[in-house]
């Protein structure tokens, strides 16, 4: 029987790429990517010939129970995603649990996840935080910040650029105006930022300077 391995990739700066990482993908039979023309770049990068196969949120339902039978017949198999941790917040848990179920070798390396240099950046306590990921954009989002308003432990969002200044506004109509927030963006990149401060002065710099990139919201918990 072959092994599943969930493989990081960097979130902006390629020299980010582990060694391990690296050579397991030159010795793996398939490599599942997200994207293949995003992660084809990658591997080129590397020097990496391995086929790939695209692997995302709109086939893995049908691809999972193939998947499984491949690694079952021997094949070694990676997981990659457009950026970081395969899993977090991307395509990778329901093929995970179907070889846990199926009681196949799951390796994950270590590796690049924004959220955690997004946590260390902001300053706020880090012994006991919660990732919320992507907030429910319609249902269950009112209800969501509801309960959230309450937590008393530092939380985790990510976030698309263009939504950036509602999710704020809304932070300072459920959490309070004076809630520390900390907003990191285009981590590990060129144009790499953290905002920080109160929500409402952290909504007015990006009022008055348009978020881009990728977005991790780190907020303080009730105090």
């Amino acid at each position: 029987m072959g092994k599943l391995y969930l493989v990081p990739t960097p979130i902006g700066n390629l020299k980010d790429m582990t060694f391990r990482a690296i050579e397991v993908l030159k010795e793996v039979d398939l490599i599942l990517a997200e994207d293949t023309r995003t992660s084809g770049k990658l591997l080129k990068h590397y020097d990496i010939s391995t086929q790939m196969h695209s692997h995302h949120m709109h086939n893995e339902h049908r691809t999972v129970e193939g998947i499984v039978k491949r690694i079952q017949g021997g094949d070694n198999i990676a997981l990659i995603s457009d950026a970081g941790t395969p899993a977090i917040s991307d395509p990778g848990f329901l093929l995970t649990r179907a070889c846990v179920e199926a009681g196949i070798e799951v390796d994950c390396l270590p590796g690049a996840t924004a959220f955690v240099p997004a946590l260390v950046n902001s300053g706020f306590p880090n012994d006991k935080f919660i990732f919320e990921g992507f907030l429910p954009v319609k249902k269950g989002r009112q209800t969501r910040f509801e309960l959230l308003a309450e937590e008393t432990r530092t939380m985790i969002f990510y976030e698309s650029p263009h939504k950036l200044l509602k999710t704020l506004a809304q932070f300072i109509e459920y959490f309070g105006a004076d809630r520390q927030v900390s907003v990191s963006r285009e981590i590990s990149k060129l144009h790499e930022e953290t905002v920080r401060g109160t929500a409402e002065e952290v909504l007015k710099h990006f009022e008055n300077k348009p978020p881009k990139g990728e977005i991790v919201i780190v907020v303080a918990g009730k105090k």
